[in-house]
């Protein structure tokens, strides 16, 4: 994990790998969990027997979105930041769902620091996440997020 003092130290790390997350294994639960919160319950995620019957490998398959949301959970693996004020997302720039999700995949986020810049007491960095599958070689999601982290 990388430890940095204050948010402007990101400043030194642009165009560097920041580094790669712990696995998360994609269960069933937080599919349905994800489809129940947003409404988006379209049977390739939520109907286990049809998708048995009617997808390849026989699977669900987890929500593009509900993959990108993970981008928080998974950076606090990658990088902490110890002497730091509110973090807001900015948003996210280039979203490609790249592969499908199948339940009881395992994913780990690798993220690349590609812009840091100073902003009024803040700094705001754009990060490269890609979300790798394990065995696969093609990522499920490749992404641009946009953080603005205060400082403390």
């Amino acid at each position: 994990m990388l430890l940095l003092q204050t948010p402007a130290d990101l400043l030194t790390h642009v165009g560097q790998k920041l580094g790669v997350s712990d696995w998360f294994t994609v269960e069933q639960h937080h599919i349905d969990t994800y489809a129940q919160v947003t409404g988006d319950d379209f049977w390739i995620h939520v109907d286990v027997a049809r998708a048995q019957r009617n997808m390849p490998g026989g699977k669900t398959i987890a929500h593009g979105l509900f993959i990108l949301s993970l981008v928080p959970r998974l950076q606090r693996d990658i990088f902490r930041i110890e002497h730091r004020g509110q973090g807001l997302n900015y948003g996210s720039d280039r979203v490609r769902y790249t592969a499908q999700v199948p339940v009881l995949s395992r994913l780990r986020l690798h993220q690349t620091l590609l812009k840091a810049a100073r902003l009024d007491g803040a700094t705001r960095i754009t990060t490269q996440c890609e979300f790798e599958i394990e065995g696969q070689t093609r990522p499920a999601l490749v992404a641009e997020f946009i953080l603005l982290i205060r400082d403390a």
